[in-house]
């Protein structure tokens, strides 16, 4: 019988630590970064051409009213952590190429960022909401995944992202 009560803890400790990730751990972290390319009218872009650099992938949509509200802070960060070897790559799952070109054009959007109307690149990582960001090291393994808009000039974000 003593068992028991150990079960029950470890059965509360799992459930706790699984609530950090809404429930569950999101799948792949850990795993090699599904690679893609996508090529729309200006850009291609392979993802695995970022080997060696921590790449913040990001997925997001003009229409998102948290994809336009965290864009700022992935322009600064870039802008911040660019000499570090931090690049975000922002796939814009956008229908509308007149719209996402006036977006990026209109907000200073200076990042590399591409255009995936057919959502092939977002569904490899199984991103129907956004914005969803995955953190890639620079092997390309998948480290952390956030979903939502993120503030990605605050200090926490910064320096987990300086130690990849």
């Amino acid at each position: 019988m003593p068992q028991l009560p150990c079960l029950v803890l470890c059965g509360l400790l799992l459930a706790g630590l699984s609530a950090c990730y809404s429930g569950t751990r999101p799948p792949r972290i850990g795993t090699n970064a599904p690679d893609f390319t996508v090529q729309d009218g200006q850009n291609k872009v392979t993802l695995s051409q970022y080997r060696g650099q921590v790449v913040v992938l990001n997925f997001w949509a003009t229409w998102c009213p948290p994809c336009v509200e965290e864009m700022p802070s992935l322009v600064e960060m870039q802008r911040r952590m660019k000499a570090k070897g931090v690049t975000v790559l922002a796939v814009s799952v956008d229908v509308d190429e007149g719209a996402y070109r006036q977006f990026v054009k209109d907000h200073n959007v200076n990042l590399l960022t591409v255009r995936d109307p057919d959502q092939k690149s977002n569904s490899l990582y199984g991103t129907a909401r956004f914005p969803e960001t995955y953190i890639i090291d620079r092997n390309g393994v998948m480290r952390r995944k956030f979903i939502g808009a993120v503030d990605w000039t605050e200090p926490e974000v910064t320096d987990f992202l300086g130690k990849l």
